[in-house]
């Protein structure tokens, strides 16, 4: 006899988690179908080799929403995270090196070995990011406007709109060069110094398969910086035990409150009977039947392989087969034997502890993107590597540690039909020679790695073109129109079918935010079925 649910929720990763525990705090009996034998989705700890382990895919904190934290109660089931003592570390071409973070007059000292005048407008720039980064903390949490609900709509926009408006003219004015400009521009603006610029510069091209001087990039920039860690804005630090340590605490919150999660459940297709969702059907055969589908798996693999094409309207249809996924990612894990020893910076220090940047130039990185244009994947890739071990030290063997190479640009798609699978071994040699130029001796220490190209980032994660925020984060894909106009709040234009992961509102990172704001969505449309027939 198939068992009926309430809400079934595809895919187990941190926002499908988020969202089954409010659905089953309110009540309804839910049930989280995971792909892969772990819970997590992208956001798991796993040993890659023995003795050795890391967060697999994702691999920092900041965007994690206080609410979330505290309504699933995480602390109590062991979720913890340590501050970097600086946020990131940059060696330079010329032997020298930049550290950013670790307070203001500390970042301040650092800028003037490079410019006497960055180092001034440092605060200046610090306080317009933070007026605009205050106002999306507080559209996080909120659906967007929905075009196309009538007054409903406009009432929304009113609402949301309202701190936009009354922005003192300077302020709109950053607000519109952060959403419009590239990051080049906008930091241009600000900096002189080269390295100063790439500092800030990187951020932009996280998850981003474009260039520093690609219109849009400096929103990607704040994307990036409106998150916390412990109550400090703007501050990033590890989860003890891998992010890992995150959605296995999600979990426990989950089974609390009588969630019921299936692992090793691949979803091969929603079921829809009439134009409603009724259920999904697994690559098993088994069919599990609820009122309520919410897929927490990006908008491509949803719509274009899990949906019957028949079943959405023409026009969605074929928007979404331009919908823009693809984040030029290579994702690698190095078991060490030691620290790396920076040319710059050779003995152990804080920047081990830090994102240590290697891309010291934004005409590097934008060189880097041309490069994966043109071949595939640059020869100088932009590399930012954390060595997690050096505050954790349950993922490595005592003297011995483990470090994350978080690598863009790749494409997604390689030219002239070659494939990731004949090329990855290559690309993840070129990795390491380019930390080995920084950190001579770097490769004779690792002991192993973990390679994950964008292709196997799709084929493990379901992350299609290895696309680590489920979809771009471009102005065209971005608030009420993430995934598209129109469906903008959470809801498909199926009816029982709802998206409540990183292809929405307000997109990528390890935020909680989609999962949440989906729930509220689909309680609210729950309570209003039940007024208007109860």
């Amino acid at each position: 006899m198939t068992r009926r649910y309430d809400a079934v929720i595809i895919g187990g990763g941190h926002n499908g988690l988020t969202c089954a525990f409010y659905l089953a705090r309110a009540g309804l009996s839910v049930r989280v179908l995971e792909a892969r034998h772990v819970i997590g989705g992208a956001a798991v700890t796993e040993e890659f080799h023995p003795g050795f382990r890391n967060s697999t895919a994702s691999y920092t904190v900041s965007l994690l929403q206080p609410k979330v934290i505290a309504d699933m109660k995480l602390a109590h089931y062991g979720f913890r995270v340590v501050e970097r003592p600086i946020s990131n570390f940059l060696p330079q071409e010329d032997g020298g090196y930049l550290k950013l973070g670790g307070g203001l007059l500390k970042t301040q000292e650092e800028f003037r070995k490079f410019s006497p005048a960055d180092a001034e407008a440092l605060p200046h720039y610090y306080q317009a990011l933070e007026n605009i980064a205050d106002i999306l903390r507080a559209l996080a949490l909120k659906a967007p406007p929905n075009v196309g609900d009538g007054l409903r709509t406009l009432v929304s926009a009113a609402a949301q709109g309202r701190p936009l408006a009354t922005l003192p003219l300077d302020q709109k004015r950053d607000l519109l060069d952060m959403f419009a400009k590239s990051a080049r521009s906008m930091l241009d603006q600000w900096f002189e110094s080269e390295a100063v610029k790439a500092a800030f510069g990187f951020d932009a091209v996280v998850g981003n398969y474009a260039s520093p001087d690609t219109p849009g990039s400096a929103y990607v920039l704040l994307h990036h910086v409106f998150g916390e860690v412990n109550g400090k804005k703007g501050a990033w630090g590890h989860a003890i035990g891998g992010m890992g340590a995150i959605t296995g605490a999600m979990a426990q919150a989950c089974a609390a409150a009588g969630v019921e999660i299936s692992l090793e459940a691949p979803v091969d297709r929603v079921l829809v009977d009439g134009g409603k969702a009724v259920g999904v059907k697994l690559a098993s055969g088994e069919e599990v039947m609820a009122g309520i589908v919410a897929a927490n798996v990006g908008p491509a693999l949803l719509y274009n392989r899990m949906v019957d094409g028949a079943d959405l309207p023409a026009d969605f249809r074929r928007r979404m087969r331009g919908f823009k996924a693809g984040s030029g990612t290579f994702r690698m894990n190095v078991a060490l034997s030691e620290l790396p020893r920076f040319t710059c910076l050779p003995e152990p220090g804080e920047h081990h502890q830090s994102g240590i940047i290697l891309a010291p130039t934004l005409d590097y990185m934008d060189e880097a993107f041309l490069d994966a244009k043109r071949y595939g994947w640059s020869k100088k890739p932009i590399v930012e590597m954390l060595i997690p071990s050096t505050v954790d030290d349950t993922l490595a063997p005592e003297g011995q540690h483990v470090a994350s190479l978080f690598c863009q640009q790749f494409a997604p798609q390689l030219p002239n039909g070659r494939s990731w699978d004949g090329e990855r071994e290559a690309a993840a040699d070129c990795i390491i020679d380019t930390v080995e130029a920084h950190a001579p001796g770097f490769r004779a220490s690792v002991i192993a790695r973990q390679i994950h190209s964008p292709l196997d980032l799709e084929r493990k994660f379901g992350l299609i073109g290895g696309d680590i925020m489920h979809g771009n984060m471009t102005l065209d894909q971005l608030w009420s129109a993430r995934p598209v106009l129109g469906n903008g709040s959470y809801r498909a234009p199926i009816g029982g079918l709802y998206m409540c992961g990183a292809g929405t509102h307000p997109g990528g990172g390890v935020t909680g935010a989609p999962g949440h704001n989906a729930a509220k969505a689909i309680l609210a449309d729950r309570s209003f079925v039940g007024r208007l027939f109860g």
